[in-house]
């Protein structure tokens, strides 16, 4: 009878503690993906914000039109024309970077400022998909994007399956993209643009799944650490970010109407 009551009791014990592991988990995945929409929200807010300052629609203000018809207030060419366009263009890469190397020597306060202000320059950045494609077909894509992105991250999470084979090839697909992006911004190539932006979806389609199912493994080596699981947080929500934003562009390129 005692081993009886004592085997009842250890499990109770693992039922508890599976609860609460459960709970802690759905609460990390929570704050990850409210780390990331908030941050994709803030790009998206930035973005159009800046758009609307730098273009006019008054043909007797003293503006620069650019090929497409679009006209630049004095602020745009500041933004768009002048040499400051490479800053904006080349900041979010240096965000990137400084929260990958910094972020665990970094209080949770900073590390999410740090997030929020990448969030914005990216917004800054980005700003320019409305010089190029109408307004309606970025939201249409947006919404693609995000119904695809939705889809893979729930499969990331919930399949058996181990995608970790998988991040070597992705991370190769990734720095092939990157090196092509850099150097196709001085060859201007319309085919190379186009192979990048193919490989692109596929890649970051990917990285969804896969970074997905990293973070969510990730927890249970910061469970019980407060403030490594609200930094360990902040990077997923980057990773999850990053793979949005470029599997939105890339998207954006093949199916965007232009102005």
């Amino acid at each position: 009878m005692a081993q009886s009551d004592n085997r009842y009791a250890q499990a109770s014990t693992a039922a508890r503690t599976g609860v609460a592991v459960d709970e802690g988990l759905r609460a990390y995945m929570l704050s990850v993906y409210n780390y990331m929409a908030a941050g994709v929200a803030l790009t998206g807010i930035v973005a159009y914000m800046l758009f609307s300052a730098a273009v006019t629609g008054d043909p007797g203000s003293a503006a620069a039109r650019l090929g497409n018809g679009v006209m630049l207030t004095e602020f745009g060419r500041t933004l768009y024309v002048s040499p400051l366009r490479w800053v904006l263009m080349l900041a979010p890469l240096g965000f990137v970077f400084f929260l990958s190397f910094r972020v665990y020597q970094m209080s949770v306060g900073a590390a999410q400022a740090t997030f929020w202000l990448f969030a914005a320059v990216m917004g800054a950045s980005l700003s320019t998909i409305f010089l190029v494609y109408t307004g309606a077909s970025i939201t249409r894509v947006f919404f693609i994007t995000a119904a695809a992105f939705a889809g893979l991250s729930l499969w990331g999470y919930t399949t058996r399956r181990d995608l970790s084979a998988w991040g070597t090839f992705l991370f190769m697909g990734l720095i092939g993209i990157v090196i092509a992006a850099l150097v196709n911004i001085f060859l201007q190539s319309s085919a190379l643009q186009f192979a990048i932006s193919v490989i692109g979806v596929l890649v970051f389609a990917g990285l969804t799944a896969y970074d997905t199912q990293r973070i969510k493994d990730g927890y249970f080596q910061v469970a019980g650490n407060a403030e490594l699981a609200a930094k360990t947080a902040i990077m997923g929500a980057l990773s999850l970010y990053l793979d949005f934003i470029n599997m939105f562009t890339s998207l954006l390129y093949l199916f965007g109407e232009r102005e």
